[in-house]
C-alpha cells in the first residue's frame, strides 16, 4: 500500500462490507440474486415490515449495491453487479460451516 490508489480500493470494499453488514440486507441481496424484486416481494418473501425493507434497500442502494427501475406503479429492485450476490453467498456458506 505505497500509493493512495490501492488503499482507495479497500476504503470502498470497507464500504461494500459496512452495507452487508445486517442481516437483513444479506437476506434482500440473497432474493435479488434470484432476480428482480418489488418491495412487497421483498416483504412478503422475508417476513418483515414494509419500512424495515424500504428502509434497508435505501442503505443498499445508497452504497451502489441495488437500482431501482420503475415497473407501473412501483420499483423493482434488482443487483448492480452479480459480485455481490456470490460475496455474501460465500459469506453465508463459510458462516454455515463454522457452526
Amino acid at each position: 500500500m505505497t500509493d493512495g490508489s490501492g488503499y482507495e480500493a479497500y476504503e470502498d470494499a470497507g464500504e461494500l462490507l459496512r452495507a452487508l453488514a445486517a442481516p437483513i440486507r444479506l437476506a434482500i441481496v440473497s432474493e435479488l440474486a434470484q432476480g428482480e424484486r418489488c418491495v412487497h416481494e421483498l416483504v412478503e418473501k422475508l417476513g418483515a415490515a414494509q419500512p424495515l425493507v424500504s428502509q434497508h434497500l435505501r442503505v443498499l442502494r445508497g452504497a451502489g449495491v441495488v437500482r431501482g427501475s420503475r415497473r407501473g406503479r412501483e420499483i423493482a429492485y434488482a443487483l448492480v453487479d452479480e459480485h455481490v450476490a456470490h460475496i455474501v453467498a460465500d459469506a453465508v456458506s463459510h458462516a454455515g460451516e463454522a457452526s
